[in-house]
């Protein structure tokens, strides 16, 4: 014990003297070395040492039992998302592995830094199909920023110095460690060295002074500039110089989908959300305007629509840091290779102010439109039936727009991000690139456990909702605060609007039979309601909001209702369809 206690004392990075111990522990030593408080994980066979020496550094390392390793994962995504820090999971070989896989896919697609660890059988059996063996490196290669197999135990503090790195610098992204059981059991000298360079991996291009002057020769000469603002704004905490390019200029913002919450919902210059469900106005205009400014995006196909017909009136000035994404969509007349923020603060001093009133009251004239045709009856429907939109404008309502909503995939999706007003950055967290139905629960399990003095609400629908709900059982076990909101059509309600709009009305397979979901909550110990009038809906809703504790509620809503604005696939946006 006297060695252990000496052990915990180095984690703080006091102590750097060379230490004897197992590779397990080392894996220990390394996460708190890199800061890390916070672990979602499933035990298993192959990781078992790690476990084992877990053991000995519970208060240091909280470890939170997840009921399916994907559930894991999405909740490592979470906690990165809202608290900026690199997201930590473990998971054994196998199946336990694979079951990572699309909780990674997820987050290598949205960018989000996180650091899965897996083990692996014993080193001489790699190869051998043996018990539970997968090749998770192979697997996992196109979907990771970097991967990696520790088959020494000496090999382990660098590996995890390394993982951290590359997952949180640049376009941050999940990293993989696969390690051998050997190596987890063998001992070590250790000794950590946080990684600070890696020779051919550069993180933070060089700005060039030339697209700097390019980009602002093009944006001064513009008569209708707009201004997209995406995920990178957040990640690199451009939120600032954005609302300056666009107050400076007068230029209208729109974000994208994950970009939501980089710019104030309410101020005169912005215009809504982009893409296939996003406003009317943003998306028509985009083959209005003159200059297309586009900041820590990557053209998504359901941000652009047909690429053939996509702003062809524009030049477009492309702030990213990844290069592999710029012009790899759309033609760029400028393209800034850089971090948002840093490209942002040297643009801005050379921009001149300007007044582009008369092009931004386009916008609010088919903003009548949407509203007139759309929004008001989502919002404050005449119907019987309650409506989606209606539950999430009360929850904006009651949350002040200050909550962080994690949302599920579908229609639900789609209406909570066009209707709950995002008041603090990076207070939205959803799976937008890969689309992973299930998602909400353990990623809004992940991000309350990242903020526990916010509120954190779980918006998903009856089909997303139950492909992890076993994780109710891991919120009840630590009893984690977290409000679970169901929006429940019994349907898989996207696809079926699908299926109406194109496929003649032919529900193929997407008409759902449900269980009882109050006795499920109720079941893992959590209190529940089921709302099914409108006069109870916005009682309920604070009910749940002041509960203190986590709260499940069902909310019976408007069986085949359908989502407008639409883009259909393929098409431009300039054909968006309001009905």
């Amino acid at each position: 014990m006297g060695q252990m206690e000496t052990l915990k004392e180095s984690s703080t990075g006091i102590t750097k003297k060379k230490m004897r111990i197992s590779g397990s522990e080392a894996v220990i030593l390394s996460l708190l070395e890199e800061g890390v408080d916070t672990v979602f994980g499933y035990p298993g066979g192959a990781i078992m040492p790690i476990y084992d020496a877990l053991y000995g550094y519970k208060e240091q390392l909280n470890h939170y039992l997840v009921r399916h390793e994907q559930g894991a994962a999405h909740a490592a995504q979470g906690y990165a998302r809202v608290t900026g820090k690199v997201g930590v999971c473990f998971a054994t070989s196998g199946p336990g592995a694979t079951n990572l896989m699309t909780g990674i896919a997820d987050a290598q697609i949205d960018s989000t830094p996180i650091v899965c660890i897996t083990g692996q059988v014993v080193a001489h059996l790699l190869g051998t199909d043996a018990f539970q063996e997968s090749d998770i490196l192979g697997i996992s290669m196109p979907i990771t920023k970097w991967n990696f197999q520790v088959t020494k135990a000496e090999e382990i503090p660098a590996a995890i110095a390394r993982a951290f790195y590359i997952a949180k610098t640049g376009r941050p992204g999940p990293v993989l460690i696969d390690i051998t059981k050997n190596a987890q059991s063998a001992e070590l000298d250790f000794e950590y060295t946080p990684c600070k360079k890696i020779r051919s991996y550069h993180p933070y291009p060089v700005i060039q002074d030339k697209d700097i002057m390019d980009a602002a020769k093009v944006i001064n000469n513009a008569k209708k500039p707009f201004l997209l603002s995406g995920h990178g704004v957040l990640i690199s905490g451009a939120e600032k110089a954005v609302l300056a390019l666009s107050e400076k200029a007068n230029i209208p913002v729109a974000s994208t989908l994950l970009g939501l919450s980089s710019f104030p919902p309410d101020h005169p210059n912005y215009v809504g959300y982009l893409g296939m469900h996003g406003n009317y106005a943003p998306n028509v205009l985009t083959n209005e305007c003159d200059v297309l400014i586009a900041i820590g995006m990557r053209f998504d196909d359901r941000v652009t629509g047909d690429v053939n017909q996509y702003a062809k009136k524009a030049k477009v000035v492309h702030i990213e840091i990844d290069p592999a994404e710029i012009d790899k969509i759309i033609k760029t007349e400028v393209a800034i290779n850089a971090d948002a923020n840093q490209a942002l603060e040297c643009l801005l001093p050379y921009i001149n102010k300007a007044d582009h009133s008369e092009w931004i009251n386009e916008f609010r004239k088919l903003d009548k439109i949407e509203y007139d045709k759309v929004i008001k009856n989502d919002l404050y429907p005449t119907s019987d039936k309650i409506k989606m939109g209606e539950v999430v404008r009360l929850i904006s309502e009651i949350s002040k727009g200050e909550a962080i909503v994690v949302t599920d995939v579908g229609q639900h999706q789609m209406i909570a991000n066009r209707y709950y007003k995002y008041k603090k950055p990076n207070h939205i967290v959803t799976s937008g690139g890969l689309g992973t139905m299930g998602f909400a629960l353990p990623a809004a399990m992940g991000a309350q456990i990242g903020k526990m003095k916010e509120k954190v609400i779980s918006i998903a629908g009856d089909g997303g909702f139950q492909m992890t709900l076993q994780e109710l059982g891991t919120i009840f076990q630590y009893n984690i605060p977290v409000k679970i909101v169901v929006l429940n059509n019994n349907f898989l309600g996207m696809v079926r609007q699908w299926q109406q709009l194109f496929f003649k009305k032919r529900y193929s397979f997407t008409e759902m039979t449900n269980p009882d979901f109050i006795k499920i909550a109720d079941g893992y110990g959590i209190v529940a309601n089921r709302v099914e009038q409108r006069e109870d809906l916005e009682k309920a809703l604070q009910t749940m909001y002041d509960h203190d504790g986590p709260y499940f509620l069902e909310v019976k809503v408007e069986m085949e209702e359908n989502v407008f604005p639409m883009v259909p696939s393929g098409d431009s946006v300039s054909n968006i369809r309001l009905e």
